[in-house]
């Protein structure tokens, strides 16, 4: 991983910024993940950023209407890359990056790997070329970790419901593609991903999750009650 945030102001529960993404194809349950990762997080007193990607900030909520909900064809793969690579960039240069230097923890719906599999892998433009420009947008910024959820293209759809934006109206096999870019960059990269299935409630995951994440806090501990966890059924988002 290329670490470019410095350890500067501390949160109670650990001494630097930690830095976690949420990944997977639409309608994983990555929101729902990251929502309640989030909620045990500040129960241990310990300061949460949440944000996404596209829509992180002011910029990217107006260029995520542009490629998500703009008429079908309107946006060309290439095109498509390149605005995400650009609101990449500037979000964390405004949102993440200052969070981190600040020494809170930083759960983002979606980073770089999202482009890779939907762009590099399913647009067929290339896993290197696409990682690569991700990264020189991000100066290099990683996640400490990435929660991959993983999720078949039926299920997806079972779960979005009938209000889908321009990528999940892609058929079936655009998505399959998807999520198997996504399993190839996990293989990758095992140290730094962690894959769990969908499919399973979504206290089981959030114990999963909990307990990948608490090593990097420098003391919480994972065996703590999730809040919102217990009579919840799966994660649709």
């Amino acid at each position: 991983m290329i670490e470019q945030t410095p350890p500067h102001a501390a949160v109670r529960g650990h001494a630097r910024g930690v830095f976690i993404a949420f990944e997977g194809g639409d309608g994983a349950g990555k929101s729902t993940q990251s929502r309640v990762l989030g909620e045990w997080l500040e129960g241990q007193g310990i300061e949460v950023v949440h944000t996404r990607e596209p829509g992180g900030t002011t910029l990217g909520r107006t260029l995520r209407e542009l490629v998500l909900h703009g008429e079908d064809g309107s946006v060309t793969p290439r095109a498509e890359a390149l605005i995400f690579a650009a609101d990449r960039g500037h979000h964390v240069a405004t949102v993440v990056r200052p969070a981190l230097e600040r020494g809170a923890v930083v759960l983002t719906d979606r980073y770089l790997d999202s482009s890779v599999a939907y762009q590099g892998a399913a647009r067929d433009l290339g896993h290197e070329e696409i990682r690569d420009l991700s990264l020189w947008a991000v100066e290099g910024l990683l996640p400490e970790l990435t929660v991959l959820l993983d999720v078949s293209a039926e299920q997806g759809r079972s779960r979005r419901g009938g209000v889908h934006d321009r990528l999940e109206r892609e058929a079936d096999d655009f998505h399959d593609r998807v999520r198997q870019g996504f399993l190839d960059l996990a293989a990758r990269e095992p140290d730094r991903y962690l894959v769990l299935d969908a499919a399973a409630p979504v206290g089981e995951l959030a114990a999963a999750v909990r307990e990948r994440v608490a090593p990097l806090l420098g003391g919480a501990e994972a065996s703590a009650t999730v809040p919102g966890a217990q009579h919840e059924g799966h994660g649709a988002r």
